[in-house]
C-alpha cells in the first residue's frame, strides 16, 4: 500500500512538471498557500475544477452542481436544494475542504459565516451548512488563483509567507 502511494505521488509531481501542465502547477501553488489547504486537495481541484475558465461564480457553481435548483409551480416560486448535476468528484473534494476549511481558517469571514448560521443547531443542520459553505468557498478559492484576492480575514500558510 505505501509504495502504491508513493508510486501515485511520484506521477501527480510529474505530471504537474509536465510542459503542458505548467499553468496548474502554478494554480496548485497559489491555492497551497491558505491553511487547510494541502498538496492533493489543491491538486484535485485543480485537476477537477480550475483548469477550466469561468465567466462568473454562478457558471462556476453550476459546474459543480452546488447551484440551487429552482422550483416553479403555479405561483409558487423558490429554489430548492443544490442541483447535483455537476462534477461529483470536485463537490466531494469541496465538501471534505469545507470541514478543513472550519478547523484551520477560524477568524475567516466564511467560517464566521458558517457558525453564525448551522453552530447550535443539531447534526443535520451543520451537514446543511457545509454544503451551503462549499460553493461560497469555490467561488473564494476561484477569485484566489485568479485575481490573488485572499478570502476575508483568511491566513496564509507559514511556507507561503
Amino acid at each position: 500500500m505505501h509504495s502504491q502511494l508513493k508510486a501515485l505521488e511520484k506521477e501527480r509531481i510529474q505530471a504537474c512538471a509536465s510542459e503542458g501542465e505548467i499553468d496548474n502547477g502554478a494554480k496548485i501553488r497559489v491555492l497551497k498557500q491558505l491553511d487547510g489547504i494541502g498538496e492533493t486537495g489543491a491538486a484535485h481541484l485543480v485537476a477537477e475544477v480550475f483548469h477550466r475558465t469561468f465567466k462568473n461564480r454562478k457558471h462556476l457553481a453550476s459546474y459543480l452542481g452546488l447551484s440551487p435548483s429552482p422550483y416553479f409551480s403555479g405561483e409558487v416560486h423558490r429554489d430548492q436544494g443544490i442541483s447535483k448535476a455537476g462534477n461529483k468528484q470536485a463537490r466531494v473534494t469541496l465538501i471534505e475542504l469545507a470541514w478543513c476549511w472550519l478547523k484551520y481558517q477560524p477568524q475567516s469571514q466564511l467560517t464566521q459565516w458558517y457558525r453564525s448560521r448551522f453552530s447550535g443547531h443539531g447534526g443535520r443542520s451543520g451537514k446543511v451548512g457545509i454544503v451551503a459553505l462549499a460553493p461560497k468557498l469555490a467561488i473564494a478559492f476561484w477569485r484566489f488563483i485568479e485575481d490573488g484576492v485572499v478570502p476575508e480575514a483568511a491566513t496564509l500558510s507559514i511556507a507561503a509567507k
